[in-house]
């Protein structure tokens, strides 16, 4: 529930920093501009968001009778959490690793690396598809494309500005006005990414407690957690930085300093496992 709380709270002050932000550097144009071409571009990837990801992960859609094992699970899973069963894909890549996309349930795919098939036990995949199944229950792709589109959005409008002042300066301004439109310009979209990427670690402890919840087992998401970041470090991922927030750890390894947890699309593993451990002692 907190997770659901923080995850409003953090939309809305992206809402709150671009219409900031368009009101002081935006000036009109700039601010439809900038809202239409952020609109337009996460729009195609929120609609398309399944075939994007699968495609890029160069992955295949698989059938019961090549995965059995794999259909079974997400098949008792997704009947369990009262949805449509998505569709399964299998990518070949020695990294242990898993995401779910899809605009809605109706349109939903997961995904899994042969890595992850190989490291993991029958229960502690099922830990990993029940937090998968979760993301879609809980619309995240809807959410991280909002997110994705306001944060474009301000970064637009701070490179018109950026581009306005360097390029057409208005000598109407008084060098107090400039600074501050600079400082704004510079500020506003490391602001909004770091805003986004707290909205994407927030999601991913809400598919942490609602997986577990659905597996009936937290120990098992937990177990699994550890292993692929173990096994993530020795092989990272080959994938677009883009798609990293979708994964269920980190593609390219986790980091623990302070300063880059900022900028982490995932939570601290040693966070998640620790929630997940309270889950099962019943704290």
């Amino acid at each position: 529930m907190w997770q659901n709380i923080k995850t409003t709270l953090l939309l809305a002050l992206l809402d709150a920093l671009f219409l900031i932000v368009g009101g002081l550097i935006g000036r009109g144009t700039g601010l439809i501009v900038a809202a239409v071409i952020a609109l337009a571009v996460n729009g195609i990837a929120y609609w398309k968001s399944d075939a994007i990801a699968v495609r890029a992960a160069r992955a295949v859609e698989v059938t019961p009778e090549q995965a059995p094992e794999l259909h079974q699970m997400v098949a008792e899973l997704a009947a369990a959490a009262g949805m449509t069963k998505p569709r399964v894909y299998i990518s070949d890549d020695p990294s242990p690793n898993a995401f779910a996309t899809g605009r809605n349930p109706e349109h939903a795919a997961v995904c899994c690396t042969t890595g992850i098939l190989n490291l993991c036990s029958a229960r502690e995949m099922r830990g990993v598809l029940s937090h998968e199944l979760s993301h879609v229950r809980n619309r995240d792709i809807l959410t991280a494309s909002t997110a994705a589109t306001l944060a474009l959005g301000i970064s637009i409008i701070a490179q018109i500005a950026q581009f306005s002042l360097f390029f057409f300066g208005n000598e109407e301004e008084s060098a107090g006005q400039v600074l501050v439109t600079l400082l704004v310009a510079f500020l506003a979209a490391p602001a909004a990414a770091i805003i986004q990427l707290a909205i994407s670690r927030s999601r991913e402890y809400e598919a942490d407690h609602d997986g577990a919840v659905l597996s009936h087992d937290p120990l098992a998401l937990a177990d699994a957690l550890r292993k692929l970041e173990a096994r993530t470090a020795q092989v990272p991922m080959q994938v677009a930085p883009a798609l990293a927030p979708l994964y269920i750890v980190n593609p390219f390894g986790n980091r623990r300093a302070s300063l880059a947890a900022l900028f982490s699309t995932h939570p601290p593993l040693e966070e998640r496992v620790a929630r997940l451990e309270r889950m099962a002692q019943g704290r």
